[in-house]
């Protein structure tokens, strides 16, 4: 169903409106006066309120309402909901509290409710929510003290609390927006549902939001953001990045956070950009829907002050953005330019005698430069300044230039009708230069994350969902057995039958037989545990590695069961795998897939072997992957420039790589039984890639 209906509705009915002073019932009713449609109080004790005549229930009303707004007590919601349902009504908003966020008796109110509404098909935003706005349609639903100004940017949030203080804000900022949105507890209409709406909503040119929890659908999230993000920029901030953070979430909403790093990767490749602090919401959003995106992170900065532009080099580097490296022809055009005393390189400092003729003039010439991505243009008021006139030129300038233009008008009240001339030309002000570079590396990061998207959104369309017979089989086998973890020889079977190159590996249940496949392997080999209980070999003494003849062997397999039995019994003790030694260079890595309670299947990768855990350099991913992106997923991990190669070392076979980390993401999407997979160490070589030990945790 659309969410037409809370947002354009033709007529509305209030549950709980009251003339008593200070209730919330009343603050609503003061703000619906102003909406042009009907308005209806409903009041089952009171016949009228504020001078006029209310109606005992929703059934009593002289129409259906197209929304209903809820402010009673928490125990009568359910019955309201149900009340309203029956009537034909198809969207409530519930104001009051007392659900899930109080406990389990509240809980159960809030399931009540949803199932009322469900069964009539009623949408329903809140419980626990301050409303909503739209200001283009003079919609107040809510109990803020003001209503927004009209604008392009739709707020969204979780904390009722920061509606009225962002709103409060956005007054002094002149900031406007197409709606106002408290979600509260989100028990019905979530986040993929309200992202839709003002992907359509023609008054919506961004979609800003406060996020507590992903809620319910991550999955519904995901989808709707990438049918979005591309035409229109999603800007989130989550809390919950830490511990103590998430905890506190949690007691406010009702509801688990999930794993940061998890929503991190989700956001990453579904084309939303993560902000850390407030007040980038709405600059970035502003940002963003002002300005075209940056081809790549270099950076020109044009100042009449050589400080400042210290500061925003410093802000653009340490945010991972590079200086542009200025052409030999634009050196040239700026030294015949520019007083014999300028910088000689970027930024460029044109010095504080500058005049708007000059300033503009080295402003255009470094616009023009095929290698830089995007401008800073920045001004400090010096006694020869007229910051007026330079921001008519740099306005100007920023009409013809097909790549972002920023700029960072330095002061207050000399510098202020320049900086309303930039606004007013979609040119993005800031106070401090640093602050300026920081938003192109946000720019910068975003564009790169719409190429996540593309590349995701590829891979959906490429994924055929045909299933791994094969793989399926032998899990059931697994399972009819009565074990969960597969040995390593099953796993490494299993990652052969998906395609994945593993080292040649026997089982041995004795001695004997240990020898004899290492004798067929041929020597030096590597002689681990075969357990069908034990998880870590080589916590269990189960590892002995370049083993280099018969008696090595038969002595690695005496050591290797009594380390077993002493410390776990005989029983976890099945016998050894016999692998040869490989001896070609390369880098050890770790591939590894674990399932989270609302993304699913996730995807690690990074640097492996023995020092996984004290190394910590590893990037996540969500399935589906194409070459494309799984070569992007690569690139955020440190070890990523060690494959590249260089000082005498040649790069790793990426081609092979790319192929592995495709085809290990279609195995782990496909079959869901598969509840961990880890391939420790995974070789890469400039010959291939071999995954040289594997762990398989499988479910019914």
């Amino acid at each position: 169903m659309s969410l037409a209906s809370f947002f354009q509705p033709l007529s509305i009915a209030l549950v709980g409106a009251t003339g008593r002073e200070g209730s919330v019932g009343r603050a609503i009713w003061d703000n619906l006066r102003s909406f042009s449609g009907p308005v209806y109080p409903v009041n089952a004790k009171h016949p009228e309120v504020c001078g006029v005549s209310a109606f005992r229930s929703i059934a009593a009303l002289p129409e259906v309402p197209e929304l209903v707004i809820i402010v009673t007590p928490a125990a009568t919601v359910p019955q309201l909901v149900e009340d309203a349902g029956a009537a034909g009504v198809k969207a409530v908003v519930v104001i009051s509290a007392g659900f899930k966020e109080t406990g389990a008796a509240g809980a159960k109110l809030e399931a009540e409710a949803l199932a009322a509404a469900r069964r009539h098909g009623v949408r329903l935003i809140g419980p626990n929510c301050l409303g909503l706005m739209n200001p283009h349609a003079g919609l107040n639903a809510s109990f803020a003290s003001s209503v927004a100004r009209p604008g392009r940017v739709a707020f969204l949030s979780q904390s009722g609390a920061l509606c009225t203080a962002i709103l409060d804000w956005s007054h002094d900022q002149h900031v406007g927006f197409s709606a106002f949105v408290s979600t509260g507890a989100m028990a019905d209409v979530g986040w993929g549902d309200l992202i839709r709406h003002f992907g359509a909503d023609p008054h919506t040119g961004s979609i800003v939001i406060y996020m507590e929890s992903v809620g319910n659908e991550a999955s519904a999230f995901l989808a709707a953001a990438r049918a979005v993000a591309a035409e229109k920029p999603i800007v989130v901030i989550k809390v919950g990045r830490t511990s103590e953070a998430s905890r506190a979430a949690a007691s406010h909403t009702g509801a688990m956070t999930g794993s940061d790093a998890v929503l991190d990767a989700a956001l990453r490749q579904s084309g939303v950009l993560r902000v850390d602090r407030i007040e980038e919401l709405f600059d970035m959003a502003e940002v963003l829907a002002k300005q075209p995106l940056p081809a790549g992170p270099r950076l020109a900065i044009v100042t009449n002050a050589g400080g400042p532009g210290a500061l925003a080099t410093d802000a653009l580097v340490l945010g991972h953005g590079a200086l542009a490296e200025l052409s030999t022809q634009t050196m040239e055009q700026l030294s015949a330019l520019l007083p014999a005393s300028w910088s000689h390189h970027n930024p460029v400092d044109v010095l504080g005698d500058a005049d708007a003729a000059r300033f503009a003039e080295a402003l255009r010439i470094v616009v023009r430069d095929k290698g830089v991505d995007g401008v800073l243009a920045i001004l400090t008021p010096q006694a020869m300044t007229h910051p007026t006139e330079i921001a008519r030129e740099v306005a100007q300038i920023a009409q013809q230039a097909e790549k972002p233009l920023l700029a960072s008008w330095m002061g207050a009240q000399s510098v202020m009708e320049g900086r309303g001339i930039l606004n007013a030309a979609h040119v993005p002000t800031y106070d401090y230069p640093d602050e300026a570079a920081h938003a192109f590396v946000r720019m910068r990061e975003h564009r790169m994350r719409l190429l996540w998207l593309s590349e995701t959104q590829s891979a959906h369309a490429d994924d055929d969902g045909e299933e791994l017979p094969l793989v399926s089989e032998m899990i059931s086998a697994v399972l009819r057995s009565g074990r969960t973890l597969m040995t390593e020889q099953e796993a490494k079977q299993l990652l052969q039958v998906a395609g994945i190159p593993v080292v040649e590996t026997r089982a041995a249940y004795d001695e004997a037989a240990a020898v004899a496949a290492a004798e067929a392997l041929g020597y030096p080999v590597a002689v681990k545990l075969l357990s069908s209980s034990i998880t870590h070999k080589s916590d269990s003494g189960g590892v002995q590695l370049n083993l280099l003849n018969a008696s090595a062997v038969q002595q690695a397999w005496r050591l290797i069961r009594d380390n077993v039995t002493h410390l776990h019994g005989l029983g976890a003790f099945d016998g050894v795998t016999v692998q040869r030694m490989i001896t070609q260079k390369g880098h050890e890595l770790i591939l590894g897939a674990s399932t989270d309670a609302q993304f699913g299947p996730v995807l690690l990768f990074g640097a492996g072997g023995t020092l996984v855990e004290v190394l910590q350099d590893r990037a996540l991913a969500l399935p589906p992957l194409n070459h494309a992106s799984a070569r992007r997923w690569v690139e955020q991990t440190r070890i990523s420039r060690v494959l590249h190669g260089g000082r005498g070392q040649a790069a790793v076979d990426f081609a092979a790589l790319d192929d592995v980390l495709v085809k290990f993401s279609r195995l782990v999407q496909h079959e869901p039984r598969i509840v961990e997979l880890d391939i420790n160490p995974l070789l890469a070589t400039p010959e291939g890639v071999l995954a040289l030990d594997a762990r398989v945790v499988v479910r019914a």
